[in-house]
Order: C-alpha cells, then structure tokens, then sequence
C-alpha cells in the first residue's frame, strides 16, 4: 500500500489489485475518449439545431430510432406541436426533420453507450475484487455523476419546449456542460491517479495549487463558454479585441436587463465580454506557471499546458471572427476538453502516482 504523504488519500492506495490495474486503466481511458466525442457531437448538436427534435425522454425505449412511416409521422407531430417549430421552423419538411432527429438520437445515443461502458466496467472491476474500498466508492461516485448528467440533459431540452422558447435555457445548458466537464476531471484524475499517464513526481505545495488553480480557470471557461452558446453571444461583436469599437462595451450595453443578475446569463454583450475576461486571466495564468516553473522537471508539462492555453485562444478568436462556422465551434469545444485534461493530468502528477496492490 503506498503510504506516501503526497497521495491523495492514502485508504485508496490499496484500493487496485495489480493483476487487473491494466485493464482499469484502459477501462479510464476509453471513457475519457467516448467523453471526448460526446462533447463533440453535442456540440454539432447544439450548431445544426437539432436538440429540441425529439420531444420525449424514454431512456430505455427511446433507442429504438423510427423504423417506418408511421413512427416518421408520430416523431414529427410531436415536434410540430413544439415552441421551436411553430416560431423558428414552420414549414420544415420530414426531410429536413429527419437530418435534425438523427443528430438529437445520435447524441442520446452515444450518452446511453457512455452509460453501458460505465456500468458494466464498474460492476465487473467490484465483482472480481480488482476495485476495493475507496477506489470502489470513488467509481460509484464517478457512475452516480454521470447518471445526474444524463437527468440534467433532459432537464435542459425540457427547458428549450416551454411557450415561447426556441432554445433550451443557457443556464441549463451551461450546468449540462459543467457536469459533463465535473465527470470529465473524475476520470482524468482517477487515470492519472492510478498511472494511465505514467508516474508523478512530489512538487511544493504552491505549485500543486496553481495547477489546480489552473484547472479551476479552465473549469470556469468552460462553463462561461457555456453560456455565450446558449446565448448565441458568438454570434454577436465579431471582432476582436475590441467590441464595437471599444475594449470595455458600456455600462448600459453591459447591463440592460433587470433583474440586474441575469444580464450574467442572457445579455450576449455581458457574457461574451466575460468570456474574454476569462480567457485573459487564464492565458496570464498559464503564462505564470509555465514562467515561475521553467528550469525545473516540470518546465516542459507546463510549457506544453500554456501552448495549449494559447491555440485555444487564437481558435477561440479565429471563431468568433468567422461568425461560428460548425467546424470552428465545434474545435473550439473539443479543443477546451483537451486543455482541461492536460491540466488535470499535469496537476494529479505533481505528486507521486498510487501503485496497485498485490
């Protein structure tokens, strides 16, 4: 058992037997990737429109797609009766229908797999002794995160089919992304826990807290990204670095609805000009660690995490001047997934990795 003062909890340590940490760390690492594409595919699924398409939640029967005609018109009459169809999509054809709905399962789709892959691995990594105490709780834990994320989907596409919306709710839609993002970490760090991503090393305590304080940043930008989706904040002040004409818009672009809160989550001029914010103190703060880090083992890690920092940026700014074609969202969605698991991994191996027990 690895009694290291480093180790994030030391009960855990024991927590993998060796002859199956192969095997559980493949396990990680291919949720990590199916993680990956589903953000991905949510993202096109927010671009094309396509989310609000199917109208029900069956999380069981709801993976048989339409087989004929029939179901083809019973799926349609149920998202002709939508908000988003009477106001935004009047006069689609089952055509155009069909290109949307078959996004909107796919995504589901690939969240129900995501859901198999969970659970199957958990339970047989328990039921073969391979995941023990802490290690086994932490997984359940990571199954029960996903289960919500699942739950807060639906949530948010109950949202955009309330009178008089076209869209789901941004707050909503941001939490979905959150907790996506929350799930994420958890596997990411579980990984690299546990030595998918090779060994650690023991660093100060104030560096490990600037790396997390890194992840934190990410974290935060992500979700703020969230938000000028759900708000189509992108499509608005496509130019940079000034926003019509200005560095700082004024206040009263700034603040225009009441209560004064909202403008946080529904004024695009607001939540685009924090999502710039963001990206500032998160690239100084990428710069700061990689400067205050240069000379040592950690120099090149930390080197890499702000190169990173730096190419989500630039295609974070290539995007928003190109008005959001679907390829350029869609990079910059995957692109901000990818810097947060380099931070968490460069984070969780600033301390030395957990061997398995026999």
């Amino acid at each position: 058992m690895d009694t290291h003062p480093n180790a994030l909890g030391t009960g855990m340590a024991g927590g993998l037997r060796a002859s199956g940490a192969r095997a559980f760390r493949i396990w990680l690492l291919t949720l990590i990737v199916l993680v990956l594409v589903m953000v991905t595919v949510g993202g096109a699924t927010r671009l094309t429109g396509s989310g609000l398409s199917i109208t029900e939640w069956k999380p069981v029967i709801g993976a048989i797609p339409p087989l004929n005609a029939a179901d083809w018109a019973r799926e349609f009459a149920l998202y002709q009766a939508s908000p988003q169809y009477k106001l935004l999509n009047a006069g689609m054809s089952l055509g155009e229908f069909k290109f949307i709905y078959w996004w909107e399962w796919g995504h589901r789709q690939l969240g129900r797999f995501i859901g198999l892959v969970m659970l199957g691995g958990f339970l047989a990594f328990l039921l073969t002794g391979v995941i023990r105490g802490w290690l086994a709780l932490a997984t359940f834990g990571l199954g029960l995160l996903l289960g919500l994320q699942g739950a807060i989907g639906w949530i948010m596409v109950r949202s955009g089919l309330e009178p008089g919306m076209i869209a789901v709710a941004p707050v909503k839609l941001t939490l979905h992304l959150t907790f996506a993002s929350l799930f994420f970490i958890g596997l990411v760090a579980m990984a690299a826990r546990y030595g998918a991503f090779g060994s650690g090393r023991a660093e100060g305590a104030g560096m490990r807290l600037a790396a997390w304080g890194l992840v934190l940043g990410v974290l935060a930008q992500i979700a703020l990204g969230g938000l000028v989706a759900g708000s189509r904040a992108g499509f608005t002040y496509n130019t940079w670095p000034l926003m019509d004409g200005a560095l700082v818009p004024p206040l009263d672009k700034l603040f225009v609805t009441q209560p004064w809160g909202e403008n946080f989550v529904d004024n695009p001029t607001l939540v685009q000009f924090n999502h710039r914010i963001g990206a500032y103190l998160l690239f100084a703060l990428a710069f700061w660690h990689a400067f205050a880090l240069r000379g040592t083992a950690l120099a090149r890690r930390a080197s890499h995490l702000f190169g990173l920092v730096t190419a989500q940026a630039v295609l974070g700014i290539v995007t928003l001047l190109l008005v959001v074609p679907i390829w350029a969202g869609l990079a910059h969605q995957a692109l901000a997934f990818l810097v947060l698991a380099y931070a968490v991994m460069h984070a969780m191996k600033m301390a030395p990795v957990v061997k398995p027990a026999p």
